[in-house]
């Protein structure tokens, strides 16, 4: 008797209009599945949705433009920009050399967790040599930290610096 008694006095379960369904599942949908004209055309690429981008103007020297990657751990990629001198000269780059000062920067070998043996730079510490047909240009590292790597390739192939960076990444 007690059972039904409750079960009597229990309210009525609400009813849902099929009106009202459609339009949750409308706002749900939008919220969920995106427009696709709201989309890019192409999706990021890795360097442009993980690194933020820097550009140094006439760094030390005028028209020697260099570009700063910054990742979100730390770690920065250096590169000549696109209006640097050495890329604007007729001929482009002909040759990278790393021996510069009292160290070679392509003999350097980076091991362990820690980083063991990283050469530690200041802003104006030079990483490499780039010559040209008719001139020479130093490279500096731009930022205070530890050069991990130097990409090897630049040694045997120069001209590698005269293509875009946006092809490279």
């Amino acid at each position: 008797m007690a059972e039904e008694s409750a079960t009597l006095d229990a309210p009525p379960p609400l009813e849902r209009s099929p009106q009202r369904e459609s339009a949750v599942d409308e706002e749900t949908r939008a919220l969920v599945v995106p427009d696709a004209g709201d989309l890019p055309p192409f999706p990021p690429s890795a360097v442009e949705a993980n690194f933020a981008r820097y550009f140094v103007a006439d760094f030390l020297n005028p028209g020697h433009d260099q570009y700063v990657y910054r990742h979100p751990n730390g770690l920065c990629v250096v590169g000549l920009a696109s209006a640097h001198i050495a890329l604007k000269e007729e001929g482009g780059i002909t040759a990278v050399d790393f021996n510069v000062g009292k160290s070679d920067r392509s003999e350097m070998k980076v091991t362990g967790k820690r980083k063991r043996n990283a050469q530690h730079l200041q802003e104006n510490s030079a990483l490499c040599k780039v010559c040209t047909s008719s001139n020479s240009f130093v490279v500096r590292c731009c930022v205070k930290g530890s050069l991990l790597e130097i990409n090897d390739r630049l040694i045997k192939q120069p001209d590698l610096l005269n293509t875009s960076v946006s092809i490279l990444f």
